[in-house]
């Protein structure tokens, strides 16, 4: 429909008034009764007044909003427009509007929590790359400035100084496969292997680790020796090593460590669970975020990128699964996810 302009419906408007003036002149003038004509006149050409004008102006103010009327609805093409009655146009454009503006809303405040996160993940990126930085700085100097000479503090430095730079490679990598994670450059092999043997190899190699905080690593009392499952093999493997190296650095001297299976049909459910202290419910629903601590302090302490939780969680996604916690201040915390079984 074409856009009408103000100035041609005012002057259909006026041809009408003329014309009708000039038929009600012209019956009541040739009319024998004037007093019938009058009474059949006036109210019929009242109404022809009236639909003639209604109709114009429905007409205009229809062409003026059926495009922005078009433009929110973003009708599909391809598919014939229904016709609407130009009565309802008023209350569909009204619903349509409000419509438009809460997703418009709700994308705005979509952009905002995305801009904050953003802010927050360069913010955490830069700390925690900054004091490695920083040490080794620290460490160079000194020897530059004659530590160099000194038998007892050159090789302490130096020492510390490839501490700090494997700390820089360590978040580097992390962030390198969280990056591919998230955009899908990073492909799984998936293969069919014995999860039992895989956390086997884990507790070996953690148990070091594990040692030194006198914390046990066992396996729970139904885990079935011959479990097979199909996955990424390096993947799950840094998976369940990520698990029980948080489990480790968040658990109590003298703990455990806990993994068992469950069988549920066409998936296996791995659960890994400490004795240790705990997450608070308010940081549970952040603990798979990149850098977040809940314990800062005790993270610290314990070393790590501050990654590890986020790329399990990227891992398990990947294989169309999922992964959940659950935790009790005081008494430890349980982390569950699912794999299919083979």
């Amino acid at each position: 429909m074409k856009s009408i302009a103000p100035q041609r419906i005012v002057g259909y408007i006026t041809i009408s008034f003329l014309v009708l003036a000039l038929l009600f002149f012209l019956i009541n003038y040739f009319s024998p009764n004037l007093a019938i004509s009058l009474l059949i006149t006036i109210p019929l050409f009242t109404g022809i007044a009236f639909s003639a004008v209604n109709y114009l102006i429905s007409l205009f103010i229809y062409a003026k909003i059926k495009p922005i009327y078009k433009s929110i609805h973003n009708f599909k093409p391809g598919i014939k427009e229904s016709q609407e009655s130009q009565d309802d146009i008023f209350s569909q454009v009204n619903r349509e509007v409000a419509e438009w503006m809460k997703g418009k809303t709700m994308e705005i405040q979509q952009l905002r929590q995305l801009e904050k996160y953003r802010r927050e993940f360069l913010g955490n990126v830069s700390h925690e790359l900054k004091t490695p930085v920083f040490n080794i700085q620290g460490y160079i100097l000194t020897l530059l400035e004659g530590g160099i000479d000194d038998p007892e503090i050159n090789m302490l430095y130096l020492e510390r100084t490839e501490r700090s730079i494997d700390r820089m490679i360590s978040i580097i990598e992390d962030l390198e496969a969280i990056s591919k994670l998230e955009s899908g450059e990073l492909e799984l092999n998936i293969t069919k292997f014995n999860i039992y043997q895989m956390v086997e190899e884990a507790f070996d190699l953690q148990e070091v680790r594990a040692d030194k905080r006198r914390i046990k690593l066992k396996f729970g009392k139904s885990a079935d020796k011959n479990i097979f499952v199909k996955g990424d093999k390096p993947r799950i493997f840094q998976v369940i090593s990520n698990l029980i190296v948080n489990s480790i650095n968040y658990g109590i001297d003298g703990g455990q460590t806990t993994i068992s299976f469950y069988d549920m049909d066409n998936l296996v459910l791995v659960e890994v669970r400490d004795n240790g202290v705990g997450i608070s419910e308010r940081d549970l629903p952040r603990v798979f975020e990149r850098f977040y601590r809940a314990d800062k302090s005790r993270s610290r302490e314990q070393g790590g990128t501050g990654l590890g939780l986020a790329i399990v969680k990227h891992i398990i996604e990947a294989h169309k699964q999922t992964i959940n916690v659950n935790s009790t201040p005081g008494k430890g915390t349980s982390f569950t996810f699912t794999l299919e079984k083979a």
